[in-house]
């Protein structure tokens, strides 16, 4: 028996949501159904939001500092989740694990140094890179068998240049693949053979779908805890990524000094005080509702799986081994990304992520946030399809 209603609609118009509200900005077009940016439309769990009520009935909002319990709550979490023993000095705190990875390349590079990404990725992986004069190197993925695989010739030959940082995806943004505990010990041995740091971005790592297991990098052995910085937040996993709460964790006390000074240098480090309490609440009190969570989404992932083999078998659909987010491989249909994208907004009414964003490998393909109902679900798979046929 369920004990959370994640069918229950909930009206996020109208409260800034930059999913729900800003639609037309970024579409050019009204109506539109969201299922773009990676967020979810399900309550957090009663215990972050009591939390939240309660800290907020106290009248005073002023300085705060992160206490002992804080911590706690982090390495109880990275211990039960992962199997991961890390010490409160390897903890630091950011506002998001894009600010985070952001200020990691400003501390640990120069302007002009080489950072090494895997494409097609997040687009902030791009604009971290770029807005802040390093060089970008690509290594591309491979979709083998409708899963992603890396080329580690390739990854190699990169490795070769000069790289100094490898901003790594894991779980993969967007596809969604949760990578083997043989990739990680391969890219951890090549990284330290031509002395690498791994800038490790590990958001969906609590969201591994059923039968599927991550493993943060860092725990693998203390040759690679000393080479990497991993980046997590509860922001994805408990959907309160409005509240700006992520955690920098590296056993290396150097590199975690170099971020802590760079954060200062700029002036933004710390938590606020609402931050504190989530990341308590979600990370003490949150393991029920994600266990339920998991298994909603991995219904809708077969949903979205049965859908496109009845009724538009020419896309293929990378099923995510972690996260909410779908990657549909369009290209057997032969439409270009301009017409990918238009075909969605105007015949389709949707608002979806093109995959064209996420750089070279991305080009055919578009993300489907499933983060929401059933109900919102089947009306975007209906619109899809809409969309997508003639």
């Amino acid at each position: 028996m369920s004990n959370y209603n994640f069918d229950k609609e909930i009206n996020r118009k109208n409260t800034s949501s930059l999913k729900w509200d800003f639609v037309e900005e970024r579409y050019g077009a009204k109506d539109l159904l969201p299922m773009w940016v990676a967020d979810m439309d399900f309550a957090s769990p009663d215990e972050v939001v009591e939390a939240l009520v309660k800290r907020a009935q106290h009248p005073v909002y002023g300085y705060t500092g992160t206490t002992d319990s804080v911590y706690q709550s982090v390495m109880n979490w990275m211990k039960n989740q992962y199997d991961w023993n890390i010490s409160k000095e390897a903890i630091t705190f950011s506002a998001g694990v894009v600010s985070g990875f952001t200020t990691a390349i400003l501390a640990l590079s120069e302007p002009g140094d080489k950072v090494l990404i895997q494409t097609p990725v997040y687009t902030p992986f791009f604009d971290a890179i770029r807005n802040n004069n390093r060089e970008l190197l690509q290594s591309p993925l491979r979709y083998v068998d409708g899963t992603m695989q890396i080329d580690f010739e390739h990854f190699e030959e990169q490795l070769k240049q000069d790289v100094k940082l490898f901003l790594f995806c894991s779980p993969h943004n967007p596809g969604g693949k949760v990578w083997s505990k043989e990739d990680l010990l391969k890219i951890g041995e090549l990284c330290l053979k031509y002395n690498v740091v791994i800038l490790s971005d590990e958001i969906h790592a609590d969201l591994c779908l059923p039968n599927y297991t991550h493993y943060p990098i860092a725990s693998l052995s203390n040759e690679l805890a000393q080479i990497t910085v991993t980046f997590m937040a509860p922001s994805k996993t408990f959907n309160v990524a409005g509240i700006q709460a992520s955690l920098i964790i590296s056993e290396n006390e150097e590199l975690l000094q170099q971020i802590q000074t760079k954060q200062y240098q700029i002036g933004f480090h710390g938590l606020n005080l609402f931050a504190i309490e989530v990341i308590s609440a979600s990370y003490d009190h949150g393991k029920p509702w994600l266990e339920e969570l998991l298994q909603y989404l991995q219904q809708h992932v077969e949903t979205v799986q049965t859908f496109f083999k009845a009724e538009l078998p020419e896309v293929t659909v990378i099923a995510p081994e972690a996260s909410y987010l779908v990657w549909l491989d369009c290209r057997a249909l032969g439409y270009s990304d301009e017409e990918l994208k238009s075909r969605m907004i105007e015949k389709g009414k949707m608002a979806i992520s093109p995959g064209m964003m996420y750089g070279p490998g991305g080009e055919g393909f578009i993300r489907l946030n499933i983060g929401c109902t059933t109900e919102t679900l089947q009306e975007g798979l209906k619109r899809v399809k809409q969309a997508l046929t003639n």
